[in-house]
């Protein structure tokens, strides 16, 4: 069977399980007597297993198998987890992710990782404790003749085999639910419970979800691995009301293949006599009533379940976001000539024509749009061996995980958040030692949070750390040439922070492999700029630094209030209103040479559009009363004067292209519906 067609969904499969595999053991390491954490781990990690295997990639199924090995004793209770079995484990983890990320890259996933099997196998022999694992009862033949087998593919073979030559227990069990039992799927995810609860069921039938569904008669069989006697498991079996019968085969390696044989036959047999059914134009089916009364002797084949999601390449996404961007704006175009020449049929069918369109922005909106999570999902592992690389107490809280982002931009964020975080630890949250002096907790908290505002999202990396020190840092941009003292004694704290993104700027007194190795955050602030955003430092000293971090939410279509100031054209992203208003000239108060006026109840800035961008014929002191737009950033307000409010609109966002150097407060243009260009607000720019 040719697997490559099946490569993209081992890969996507694998990162899945690695990511939960890394979630759930960080948060073990937190809570290490948990065993309903132990037991998830494991089934992870034997799902991983089996798809390795299944695709051929034995470094990773082995690697995998041994991870297992030392879990299974975890959880059955042999073995407790130490600091040391932890950072194995972790290790592991590490290394199947090179070897899955080789595969992505084309790769057979090879890797040497004979040093973390050395530890595996001497934790699982005790050795490194000085100890030895309590070793399993040697299995005994079974006793009982089978008459039938359930069907096994060659992975399941190899792991029950190899269980039974590591001395684990193998029982072949078929269980019978009672004639009247009314719960028939109950009664069988009992006995599935309670057998998982201390082993591992590798194989039943019919299948796990048949069973959840109530699709059998009243038995089903199952291959069963666990350290307890057949006597134990047939009892425990038995408690279980509505339970009939259960037999409980105990299996050597002998009798394990004798049954996969005959299974196999059976199996056959079956495919003959259907393929033959088919040959003949007869219905291949067997009788209603044959099926109750003899128990199938192999697994059906399930026929599997349609898939309901599939993957589109992005950058068909990115031309089907321009086809309908082109659209938008003629539909804009067309509203316009409808309402001009006044005909009632036209009108309608271009009202239709955006019902319709506006449903379909919407569907295509959401198809690239992507959580946050899936980027800081991997940032708590990072952390974690971060902080003990530097012998640091580190609690990583994060906030707003399920904020959504275009998909172009997900693809892009994670180093520079990746490098914003490593900063914080090292640079921003002081040794434990220093803590302790500064009278602060020995554990310093990174906040990692996402919030939307506006047409933007904002990511803010927060630490309550040492801060940064204007006179340390000048000192040190001036030593290394970036700016003259001169220059330095007239620059503003914000300033002198965004220094911290001059290239070649570092604070690192030595070179490291944590932070950037001296290479400064200049690299983030490129990279976040050529996403349309902006990134911001707010510090106290002796408390903290905040890393703010805007992005564009989406980079096409947005919701806007159209607002006319003089003959210019602006939209005002919908998303940043909290309410248009009227206010009376008289409002606006001058408090410490800041115009403010009262919103609320509370006094807020007032700032008006013509004065920001020096619109020549209109001037709002001239106004009895003004119209305002009252716009958002975070939890503060601000409201911005307009002359004339022209409606709300769907527009189409276009760069200002390289001709036109970055204009503060303008975050593109649009074009209306009568061919004119609107300047789009950035109403963040206006709040500080």
């Amino acid at each position: 069977m040719d697997m490559n067609q099946y490569l993209s969904m081992f890969i996507d499969e694998s990162n899945d399980h690695l990511q939960s595999l890394n979630d759930n053991m960080l948060q073990l390491e937190g809570n290490p007597e948990d065993l309903s954490i132990v037991q998830v781990i494991f089934r992870s990690a034997h799902t991983l297993k089996g798809m390795a295997a299944t695709m051929g990639f034995e470094d990773l199924a082995s690697l995998t198998h041994k991870m297992e090995n030392v879990l299974d004793l975890v959880r059955n209770e042999k073995l407790k987890m130490q600091d040391y079995i932890f950072d194995t484990l972790f290790k592991s983890l590490d290394a199947l992710e090179t070897m899955v990320q080789d595969i992505t890259g084309g790769g057979e996933g090879k890797a040497d990782v004979s040093a973390i099997v050395a530890s595996l196998q001497a934790i699982e022999s005790g050795e490194w404790t000085g100890g030895k694992t309590p070793a399993a009862t040697a299995t005994s033949k079974p006793v009982e003749s089978i008459s039938s087998a359930v069907d096994l593919d060659e992975f399941q073979y190899s792991v029950l085999d190899q269980s039974i030559a590591e001395g684990h227990r193998v029982f072949y069990i078929d269980v019978l639910v009672s004639e009247d039992s009314q719960l028939k799927g109950v009664r069988a995810y009992m006995v599935f419970d309670l057998l998982e609860r201390s082993g591992e069921v590798v194989k039943s039938f019919p299948s796990v979800q048949d069973i959840e569904q109530e699709k059998f008669e009243r038995s089903f069989s199952l291959y069963y691995i666990t350290t307890k006697e057949a006597q134990e498991l047939e009892k425990n079996i038995l408690s279980i009301s509505e339970i009939e019968s259960a037999k409980v085969i105990q299996l050597d390696q002998e009798t394990l293949q004798q049954m996969t044989n005959q299974a196999a036959a059976a199996v056959e047999a079956e495919t003959v006599a259907i393929a033959t059914a088919v040959s003949q134009e007869i219905v291949p089916a067997v009788k209603t009533e044959e099926k109750a009364a003899a128990k199938p002797t192999a697994p059906a084949k399930q026929t599997a379940a349609p898939s309901r999601t599939i993957r589109v390449d992005i950058e068909r996404l990115d031309v089907l976001m321009n086809l309908f961007s082109e659209l938008l704006i003629d539909r804009s175009r067309l509203e316009q000539l409808a309402s001009e020449t006044g005909n009632n049929d036209l009108s309608d069918t271009v009202a239709h024509l955006s019902r319709v369109s506006s449903d379909l922005q919407n569907i295509v909106l959401k198809l690239r749009m992507v959580p946050v999570d899936t980027v800081f999902n991997r940032f708590p592992r990072m952390i974690r061996d971060l902080a003990k690389t530097l012998d640091k107490k580190i609690d990583l809280v994060i906030t707003g995980a399920e904020t959504e982002l275009d998909r172009t931009v997900i693809d892009e964020i994670g180093d520079p958040l990746v490098h914003l975080l490593r900063n914080a630890v090292d640079h921003g949250v002081e040794s434990i030692a220093e803590r302790i002096a500064a009278g602060k907790p020995e554990m310093g908290t990174v906040n990692l949070r996402a919030f939307h505002s506006g047409n933007h999202v904002f990511i803010e990396i927060e630490d309550d750390g040492k801060g940064i020190y204007r006179e340390k840092l000048l000192q040190t941009a001036i030593k290394r040439g970036v700016v003259t003292e001169e220059q330095g004694a007239k620059m503003s704290d914000d300033e002198v922070n965004q220094l911290l993104f001059a290239p070649g700027f570092s604070t690192a007194d030595k070179i490291s492999d944590i932070s950037g190795r001296g290479v400064g955050l200049d690299v983030v602030k490129s990279k976040i700029t050529s996403l349309g955003g902006n990134v911001t430092i707010h510090s106290t000293p002796g408390k903290g630094t905040n890393f703010s971090v805007q992005l564009p939410l989406t980079l096409s279509i947005i919701a806007a209030m159209l607002v006319r100031v003089g003959s210019e054209k602006y939209a005002i992203p919908l998303s940043s209103i909290v309410e248009t208003a009227i206010v009376q000239r008289e409002q606006v108060r001058n408090i410490h040479g800041n115009k403010m006026i009262t919103f609320r109840e509370s006094l807020i800035p007032y700032l008006s559009l013509n004065e920001v961008f020096g619109v020549p014929d209109f001037n709002d002191e001239d106004e009895s009363e003004t119209e305002i737009v009252v716009i958002r950033k975070g939890d503060r307000l601000a409201a911005v004067s307009v002359e004339e409010f022209i409606g709300q609109s769907e527009i189409v966002l276009k760069s200002m292209g390289s001709y036109l150097p970055s204009i503060e407060g303008i975050s593109g243009a649009t074009i209306l519906g009568d061919g004119q260009v609107a300047l789009i607000v950035d109403p963040n720019a206006f709040i500080k």
